[in-house]
């Protein structure tokens, strides 16, 4: 190997680990201090405002993300559309 190889083969490495130190458990984009911010509008259509608000926030710390809208589009938060409670239930709202 030349010189160039190893020092290009360095820095693909050195690169590739701080892409993944750079989104080590991120999936979205909500940084925690938005969360309550983003779940006031994913629970603003629900008669339970306060569960729905403790849940949402609970899940929004785990997965970084919040669906848009007030119902459905879980496809867009994986981690959040797939957290399930004991029962096997969708746990986030």
């Amino acid at each position: 190997m030349g010189r160039f190889q190893i020092y290009f083969f360095v820095f693909l490495v050195a690169s590739l680990a701080i892409m993944q130190l750079s989104t080590a458990g991120e999936e979205g984009s909500v940084p925690v201090e938005e969360c309550p911010s983003a779940c006031s509008v994913r629970c603003s259509a629900t008669h339970h405002l306060g569960n729905c608000m403790d849940v949402c926030i609970s899940c929004c710390e785990k997965c970084l993300c919040v669906p848009s809208g007030t119902f459905g589009n879980k496809d867009e938060c994986p981690c959040y559309r797939d957290r399930l409670t004991q029962d096997g239930l969708p746990k986030c709202p």
